[in-house]
């Protein structure tokens, strides 16, 4: 049995569907998921970027198309009152809930749920607490414990290379993306072109222009 590590964060509309998705994706394969929330602005951050809802028409374009992509897989969703928004009290939450920086299924899919059905705050406080009382995490979210273990998952994810979510980790393999899942599957199916060399040739493509970063 091959065992998945999801990396995610509540933030990404991508991650929700990949999410929603997941278990289709791979019916009728032998694996387990491990659910490990990181902060999606420390991944920007470190590798000087700005997210997708950062840059005006890629805003408007990443919305259109996480709609259509959830239409098209039967995934119910609606886009929350604001985005981006902070969502480091729902990382939090959700770590609060689970053990050595995980957290469960159930735990994940309510708060996803939270954030991306219903159209409403995902940030508001009452709603925030209305789903802690809902969720009754053992340790407090806005504790040092806690705090201190979504810093640990997100430096480890950067130390493992994850520069986005969803990234899905497998033997030494990341696969980055809702449409990833289609390639994550045939990696778990033993498909042969893993072993063509093509993965491996990605890596060895010459860098022709390099552009400085502006500030």
């Amino acid at each position: 049995m091959k065992q998945i590590t999801f990396f995610l964060d509540f933030i990404s509309p991508y991650a929700y569907l990949a999410f929603e998705q997941l278990p289709q994706a791979l019916q009728g394969l032998s694996y387990s998921v491990e659910y490990r929330p990181v902060l999606f602005a420390g991944l920007l951050k470190h590798h000087g970027q700005l997210g997708p809802a950062e840059i005006g028409p890629k805003r408007d374009w990443t919305y259109r198309q996480v709609l259509w992509l959830a239409h098209c897989h039967g995934i119910p969703m609606q886009m929350p009152a604001a985005h981006p928004f902070n969502p480091l009290g729902l990382l939090r939450l959700a770590l609060a809930c689970g053990s050595q920086g995980l957290a469960n299924r159930y735990v994940c899919e309510t708060i996803f749920r939270h954030v991306w059905r219903g159209g409403a705050e995902a940030a508001d406080p009452q709603r925030i607490q209305a789903l802690t009382a809902l969720l009754q995490p053992a340790r407090d979210p806005a504790g040092d414990e806690v705090k201190a273990r979504l810093k640990a998952n997100t430096e480890s994810a950067i130390a493992r290379g994850l520069f986005g979510v969803p990234t899905y980790a497998v033997d030494d393999k990341l696969f980055w993306g809702f449409d990833a899942l289609p390639m994550l599957r045939a990696w778990l199916e033993g498909d042969a072109w893993f072993a063509s060399g093509a993965w491996e040739s990605a890596h060895q493509v010459g860098q022709g222009i390099t552009r400085t970063r502006p500030g």
